[in-house]
């Protein structure tokens, strides 16, 4: 469960670096923020397909 939320975060803290970025036209800052939320992202969805086989794998 600490990895769903730490992957969330992730992806929040990208989303606000992004915003301070577009409001301070700073580019480096838009970049940053772009990436994290990607990879927060990726992360959450390798969770879910860990998720969706353990779910399987628990069923037979």
């Amino acid at each position: 469960m600490n990895d769903k939320l730490e992957n969330k975060g992730e992806e929040l803290k990208g989303r606000a670096k992004e915003a301070v970025g577009d409001a301070t036209d700073n580019e480096q800052w838009q970049a940053e923020g772009k990436s994290e939320q990607a990879k927060g992202s990726l992360k959450q969805a390798g969770e879910k397909i860990k998720d969706a086989v353990k779910g399987v794998t628990d069923k037979n």
